[in-house]
């Protein structure tokens, strides 16, 4: 449920009428009641996966046509860009949005910039030209500086130091980001490592000064927002290459199957992410970046899933120069890194014993091994990642039977 622009609650600290177009960029408060993401923000979710959708059709190409190894590279490259505007962003956002005038143009300019490099990432994939990725990048970059300066004019001791260390930052990974396009393309990937560990060192040095006021769960809405549309993408990409392929080559018998292994892959994913309440765990800065970053790899596998599954129908067709087993492996192995990373963030913090925490990460081994059963690989897959929700769910049913259980026999007092 999302709040509309005139009933959502003034941020924490704006002053006089909060339907001024123009206010103070304060920092909102934790404690905050009933906060939810905003049409705005839902509206920013979804021109960002547009750009997603472009590094998964991408990825699709280069893994079809064999050259899996330069097309894993590009779209790492290139969803680090998407992932890492819309995590700052995000996380801005939950702690400053005042929903003024100012503020909404500045968030536009940031969709406009996404938008501009997704329409670059065909050429990044295929010509090895940056130049449009790094224009788009530089557009929301320079729009998420403005928006941390903003904030440091409103605010006073620590945390005017933090914002303007943000912007700093910001502003100084901007430059260093111009290697992308000017370096060799030999020397492209290793600057690229350097620059993303420069960019993931920001945040972590700007909160040393003070700590931002984000929204446990506000964040955690957020995140989850973003999950169900990377997987509602990876559906919509799924059915558009299984339509494709039923029509143009009447092969609905060997389709099925990868229909129907890649929906409960999906439909697990879903499962497993959202089966337990994660805002409680995020109560330090030290929790939120590792739960923050590690949502890198979350959201890259699962857009990655439906880019393997678009292989998987285009090699049961015969349109893809790869061998079975190349196919089934380009679904088998995100889906494997979506449990494992998903386990690592959220499950392990909630699951009793041995014996339930071995379960996701024996479901991850299983559907790797899956990658060697040829044409019913998907299949299987999709069934070892159902089985596996099940189970989890069945024994933490019957931990939490027994606690009750325990409650209630043991005598009061």
């Amino acid at each position: 449920m999302t709040s509309s622009p005139t009933s959502s609650p003034s941020p924490a600290g704006a002053p006089g009428n909060p339907h001024r177009p123009l206010r103070r960029l304060t920092a909102r408060g934790r404690g905050e009641a009933h906060r939810v993401a905003s049409p705005l923000e839902l509206f920013f979710d979804l021109c960002f996966v547009v750009a997603v959708a472009q590094a998964g059709i991408q990825l699709v190409h280069a893994v079809a046509e064999g050259h899996a190894g330069e097309g894993i590279l590009n779209y790492a490259m290139v969803f680090f860009a998407i992932w890492w505007a819309w995590m700052n962003f995000t996380w801005f956002a939950s702690a400053y949005d005042n929903d003024d005038a100012l503020y909404r143009v500045v968030t536009l300019v940031q969709i406009a910039g996404v938008l501009v490099l997704a329409a670059g990432i065909s050429r990044a994939f295929e010509d090895h030209d940056f130049t449009v990725v790094w224009l788009g990048y530089v557009v929301m970059r320079l729009a998420m500086a403005a928006q941390w300066l903003r904030a440091a004019r409103s605010a006073e001791g620590r945390a005017r130091a933090a914002a303007l260390r943000y912007a700093v930052g910001v502003l100084l990974c901007l430059v260093g980001w111009v290697g992308l396009v000017l370096l060799p393309e030999p020397a492209r990937p290793w600057w690229f490592l350097v620059m993303a560990i420069a960019e993931l060192c920001v945040p972590i040095y700007a909160e040393r000064a003070s700590m931002t006021s984000w929204h446990p769960h506000h964040i955690a809405e957020r995140y989850g927002l973003f999950t169900i549309i990377v997987l509602g993408e990876t559906i919509a990409a799924a059915t558009v290459a299984v339509k494709s392929g039923v029509d143009e080559n009447d092969a609905l018998g060997e389709l099925l199957p990868i229909t129907v292994g890649g929906l409960l892959i999906v439909f697990s994913a879903w499962w497993i992410y959202f089966v337990v309440p994660i805002h409680g765990h995020l109560r330090s800065s030290r929790q939120a970046f590792v739960w923050g970053y590690g949502h890198y790899l979350i959201f890259a596998s699962g857009a990655a899933i439906g880019a393997g599954l678009e292989v998987a129908v285009e090699q049961a067709v015969g349109k893809a120069h790869i061998s079975t087993l190349s196919a089934s492996a380009a679904v088998t192995l995100p889906a494997a890194l979506y449990l494992l990373t998903v386990w690592a963030l959220h499950s392990r913090h909630f699951k009793v014993g041995i014996t339930e925490q071995l379960v996701l990460p024996t479901g991850a081994l299983l559907v790797i091994c899956c990658t060697f059963l040829g044409n019913w690989a998907v299949l299987a897959a999709g069934i070892v990642s159902a089985l596996t929700v099940a189970i989890g769910e069945t024994l933490t049913a019957r931990t939490a039977f027994g606690r009750l259980k325990a409650r209630v026999t043991t005598p009061a007092g």
